[in-house]
């Protein structure tokens, strides 16, 4: 069974950078599609973003688009999402997930079945 750690949350000041990792355990990743969910203070959990491993297909809400992106690390089982500019309205806790889809691109619904424990994001000067 597919387990995933989230790392590298942390406080930045605002415009700063921060890159948040998922690495997994159990199967490989190239099956997967791999999102990223955000749960802000008193709001309802978002999608962000997401990759279909395969593919490389991205799918990245219009709030991000420009300053974040995904990288993966086939090695090393992990997927990077580099968080670049960031706005005190990017914080909260934020959640990889992976799940086997259809076709070749991800999505942003929360109905994957593995999770991380999450990643706390702080933006705050």
């Amino acid at each position: 069974q597919l387990r995933l750690v989230d790392s590298g949350g942390g406080l930045v000041q605002p415009g700063g950078s921060l890159r948040l990792s998922c690495a997994a355990s159990g199967d490989t990743l190239d099956r997967y599609a791999i999102a990223w969910f955000r749960r802000a203070p008193g709001k309802e959990r978002e999608g962000v973003s997401c990759i279909f491993i395969r593919s490389g297909n991205t799918n990245f809400k219009d709030f991000v688009k420009g300053r974040f992106t995904i990288s993966r690390d086939n090695d090393k089982n992990t997927v990077f999402r580099q968080m670049n500019s960031l706005r005190p309205e990017d914080a909260g806790i934020y959640y990889c997930a992976a799940g086997m889809v259809g076709g070749s691109t991800c999505h942003l619904f929360p109905t994957y079945p593995y999770w991380g424990q999450g990643a706390q994001v702080t933006v705050s000067s």
